[in-house]
């Protein structure tokens, strides 16, 4: 299940999962284009990227800093109970 984290004004969405079996949080990004997608993954804590679609290395890193900044809010949230969370549809 992936939980919405943040969605910024040109549409890019993060969500990010619960905390796995490994201590690790995946955090799925998106944005719309006229025939699909732009996406990535990264795998926190390592930020380890992933399945790079559309974005460019500046955004992948202006992306990897803006998780690295949120990563402890992320982690809190990942482990919170699914009640208190929103669901991304």
């Amino acid at each position: 299940m992936m939980w919405n984290y943040v969605q910024f004004p040109d549409e890019t969405q993060i969500a990010y999962s619960d905390v796995r079996e490994d201590g690790t949080v995946r955090i799925d990004i998106e944005r719309p284009r006229d025939w699909g997608f732009d996406s990535a993954r990264c795998i926190m804590p390592a930020y380890q990227w992933s399945d790079i679609d559309g974005f460019s290395d500046q955004e992948i890193e202006e992306f990897d800093t803006f998780l690295r900044n949120n990563a402890p809010l992320i982690f809190e949230l990942a482990e919170c109970p699914p009640e208190e969370r929103w669901e991304v549809t």
